[in-house]
């Protein structure tokens, strides 16, 4: 099947709701805001407020297709929970996001194993577009 690319919330109605999607975030208005973003897709939301539990989440049982990764997490780093989240499964897709757009840390992101890279403030429609080319 083709992956379908949007770009805006309407076009995401039920578009992912087969889809489990981990937020790894510690500030709570920054994972409120990527969860109304996606709430029209139909995808289910996991919150991990920290890098430790969201290792917890993957390594179970639990059934999650893409992980939005802030980088700038108390304790251990995005990228390293990045780099510890693909020895566990390689082939999920983590997309960085963080509010330290300086030079390098698109770079850094990827060589942590992250599949793609958004900067904050994210706009919708490029959180959109960028989810789309994974699930």
């Amino acid at each position: 099947m083709e992956k379908v690319i949007v770009d805006n919330i309407a076009a995401t109605l039920g578009l992912w709701k087969d889809k489990t999607i981990l937020i790894v975030e510690d500030v709570e208005s920054n994972y409120q805001f990527l969860a109304a973003t996606l709430r029209k897709s139909g995808a289910e939301i996991l919150w991990a407020r920290s890098g430790e539990d969201a290792l917890k989440l993957v390594s179970g049982d639990v059934k999650i297709d893409l992980v939005l990764m802030d980088v700038q997490l108390d304790g251990m780093d995005g990228y390293l929970v990045t780099v510890e989240l693909k020895k566990i499964r390689p082939e999920l897709p983590v997309i960085a996001q963080t509010a330290y757009a300086m030079k390098g840390e698109k770079e850094k992101s990827k060589a942590a194993g992250c599949d793609d890279y958004l900067s904050k403030p994210i706009r919708p429609s490029e959180l959109l577009r960028t989810i789309s080319r994974y699930l």
